[in-house]
């Protein structure tokens, strides 16, 4: 099979014109071979003469310019069509002849512009050649050119839909890749979103209480080496995100281990967030892009209280089954906002997508007396 795919490979690379030359060889040694004379294609009743030189142009000029027939399938229905006259006239009847409708069929299929002119123009050179053919032998009923002509139209109309169906496919193929890489730059979108946000803001948050630590050393030395252990995890996070940009990396994203989970809420609760956490129960075997989802929700809920309830206490719960993971973040909004409300949204939009990709539930909103909540159910055994 590898020999196979090998050898398809290299005939693909090779120029289209040399692929196409030997059908046109075959079909020339079997028209100058073939026994007896005369069995190939007959337009009209002219007697079947032995074959001479002019024979052998006729043959020519109908079999090898279909190597032609894909780059230049103008100039290859052109001559094949004066050899299919020249043919027809001298009462050659070559089997040569069958060149006619296979440069008609990949005319129509390949030809890029003046499609329309074409036909027509080969349509207005067949009647004076009807006409002569007729009026050399008029016994031969006019009917048959007719069908004749009919049938080379229906050649040009297959060829027109291999045209259409390629032009499809080809639309179909670059419709799929917009597609694709609209949901990848998406995806970065979201992951860049969920690393820088969450990082940042803790950061912001710890050097703001940076600012009123001068008189305790030792909190200040402390918050700065927190801001620094943050900073060196949101490096560590992007350098993951831009390693799967790399065509090198390999496609699948990290999955965080369940103790992520509890790191991230030390994070921020060094950032000055009163976090209270609890995760239960038992992983899935397969828990793939659920635990990576159910991670995300936990570091944008985390997100959103310090950059709009730093100080209030904040519960986390995370229950891990069989069958499912739920996370519920509650913010009591008791503390202070350091930042605007009015975000972008695009966090929680994103997680809602996230999860409804799996199956899952989301909601996220206010509760009475100013808190907020965020809740998921995401079904686990998903792949990665």
């Amino acid at each position: 099979m590898d020999d196979f795919r090998r050898i398809t490979e290299l005939w693909h690379r090779i120029d289209v014109t040399l692929r196409d030359l030997p059908l046109g060889l075959v079909i020339l040694a079997a028209s100058l071979l073939m026994e007896p004379y005369g069995t190939g294609t007959q337009l009209g009743a002219l007697p079947t003469r032995p074959l001479d030189s002019l024979a052998v142009v006729a043959a020519a000029m109908q079999c090898l310019p279909l190597a032609l027939r894909r780059r230049w399938p103008i100039v290859c229905l052109t001559v094949v069509f004066l050899g299919f006259s020249l043919d027809q006239l001298r009462g050659y009847h070559l089997f040569a002849g069958t060149t006619l409708p296979i440069a008609l069929l990949s005319t129509a299929a390949h030809l890029e512009r003046y499609r329309r002119t074409t036909a027509v123009v080969f349509s207005v050179a067949f009647v004076p050649l009807a006409v002569v053919i007729w009026l050399l032998e008029p016994g031969y009923p006019p009917a048959e050119f007719v069908i004749f002509y009919l049938a080379l139209a229906f050649v040009w109309g297959i060829g027109s839909w291999l045209r259409s169906t390629r032009l499809a496919e080809a639309e179909h193929r670059r419709r799929v890749a917009a597609e694709t890489r609209a949901a990848e730059r998406t995806r970065i979108a979201r992951e860049l979103h969920d690393v820088v946000t969450h990082h940042v803001t803790a950061m912001v948050v710890q050097t703001e209480a940076a600012r009123y630590l001068t008189a305790s050393p030792d909190r200040l030395d402390q918050t700065l080496t927190a801001v620094t252990d943050t900073g060196r995890r949101a490096i560590t996070d992007l350098r993951h995100l831009l390693d799967l940009l790399n065509p090198d990396h390999g496609t699948e994203a990290r999955t965080p281990s369940r103790g992520e989970v509890s790191t991230l809420v030390e994070q921020t609760r060094q950032a000055g967030q009163p976090v209270e956490f609890a995760e239960e129960g038992t992983a899935a075997q397969s828990g793939g892009s659920a635990e990576l989802v159910a991670y995300r929700v936990v570091q944008e809920a985390l997100t959103n209280a310090l950059k709009y309830a730093n100080g209030s206490r904040t519960a986390v719960r995370v229950h891990h089954s069989e069958q499912e993971i739920t996370v519920e973040v509650r913010t009591d909004g008791s503390g202070s906002k350091t930042a605007s409300p009015g975000g972008s949204g695009r966090g929680l939009a994103g997680l809602r997508e996230r999860v409804d990709i799996l199956g899952g539930d989301f909601s996220a909103g206010r509760e009475g007396g100013g808190g907020f909540t965020v809740r998921a159910r995401i079904p686990a055994g998903n792949p990665s």
